[in-house]
């Protein structure tokens, strides 16, 4: 019997589909293109930085973007965040204790915003997941596409004549980000573990607002970093190993073997934030003014926007009047929610700080941008706080909001 024979044209498509199939698998272990900073321009979108990889349904750092992780981040109506830095080729940050770091030119940190997706829901959904955990995340920086949706990816770039802000928004497929230099709404529902839920209008900031906070300086009111600092990166994270395992390191040792920070002690002697969520390795007062530091004090500091209430909330701050302990308002308006202290020791309900952290109204709520709803978790925590404390606010004696003022004044040079 005759062996069946092939006809010629069907050989060259099979020849042909062979060498398709080939550069496309090619084409996906070929190694993407290395970061691209743009000295100059607004690129419209987010790829043209390639500061991540789409790949194997995840999105992930590219070779030589560093993931960072901070000790008690700033909250953004329950949005999770992916940290990471990139410095060009033999430059590094300069260590400074007390400060943000100081970055080279050509410096981009990014944070992506994201939630873990509830089952079922689109990629683009409205209904996500309120929760803390790490759904989606994998070491190295890696999110699982399938298990999170992605909102926006906020890039601070290092340029020669200084920092700037793109906001850059996720499409519905989740394939690209472009910049909205306008800034965006996103109406999301969250979903918490017991099925109850809450709207959110998550608002991507347009670039003026992006000062209203990276402007924290009021004397040079120039953009700079606000989490890289040594306080909230002295903590141990998991980095990927060659072998694609977990590898635990400590991020300011890591950073410095990396290259990529000069002039920095041993973890063990630089200062470090307290992680507001840990009750078992942490004091209630060092969780709450860690919370403080990272959600208030870049406004609340004296050099912030905030100076002129008198109300400083650094972790580093050890006056109680500063802290609002006993302290009369200055200029809060409607604010004060007709309470007389910035805080009552051992009275939340009499406190003008749990009034303005547990309000969404826009004049009332602090912080000012950011959130459209209340932390709880954070709230309760402030509450807690001040509740633990002991002691009384006089009726006149305790030094005035207005002599607080008058001394943030004379100490500026400002005036009255």
């Amino acid at each position: 019997m005759a062996e069946p024979s092939i006809h010629p044209p069907l050989l060259r498509w099979a020849a042909a589909m062979a060498v398709l199939a080939l550069a496309s698998l090619a084409g996906c272990m070929r190694a993407p293109p290395p970061v691209a900073f743009h000295a100059e321009g607004l690129p419209e979108t987010l790829s043209a930085w390639h500061l991540f990889k789409l790949r194997g349904g995840e999105l992930a750092p590219n070779d030589g973007v560093l993931p960072y992780e901070l000790n008690t981040p700033l909250f953004t109506d329950y949005a999770h965040k992916l940290r990471t830095v990139w410095m060009p080729a033999g430059t590094a940050a300069g260590y400074r204790a007390d400060e943000t770091f100081e970055f080279p030119v050509g410096t981009i940190l990014s944070k992506t915003f994201y939630y873990p997706r509830l089952a079922g829901e689109p990629a683009d959904g409205a209904r996500v997941q309120r929760s803390d955990d790490r759904t989606g995340t994998r070491p190295g920086g890696r999110l699982a596409l399938a298990e999170v949706r992605l909102v926006e990816t906020r890039l601070l770039v290092r340029r020669e004549a200084g920092w700037v802000a793109l906001p850059y928004v996720w499409n519905a497929a989740q394939t690209e980000a472009r910049l909205m230099r306008g800034g965006s709404l996103v109406r999301l529902e969250l979903v918490d573990a017991t099925g109850a839920s809450e709207p959110a209008a998550y608002a991507v900031p347009d670039q003026n607002q992006c000062a209203g906070c990276h402007a924290s300086d009021l004397r040079s009111r120039v953009l700079h970093p606000i989490g890289p600092n040594a306080r909230n990166l002295n903590r141990d994270l998991a980095y990927r190993g060659d072998d694609g395992g977990e590898i635990i390191r400590n991020q300011l040792a890591h950073w410095q073997q990396a290259g990529l920070l000069t002039g920095a002690p041993e973890p063990a002697s630089a200062p470090r934030l307290a992680d507001w969520r840990d009750s078992a390795g942490a004091s209630l007062d060092a969780r709450a003014r860690a919370y403080l530091d990272s959600n208030c004090a870049h406004c609340h500091s004296p050099r912030g926007p905030g100076n002129t209430s008198g109300l400083w909330l650094g972790s580093d701050v050890v006056e109680p009047l500063r802290l609002g302990r006993c302290k009369l308002p200055i200029a809060a308006g409607q604010g004060t929610g007709d309470r007389r202290f910035g805080y009552v020791p051992g009275d939340p309900d009499a406190s003008i700080l749990s009034f303005r952290i547990e309000s969404v109204d826009p004049g009332v709520m602090m912080p000012e941008l950011g959130r459209s709803v209340v932390h709880r978790e954070g709230a309760a925590l402030i509450r807690e706080w001040i509740a633990a404390q002991t002691g009384e606010c006089g009726t006149g004696d305790e030094p005035s909001g207005t002599d607080v003022a008058e001394n943030n004044n004379d100490q500026q040079g400002r005036g009255p």
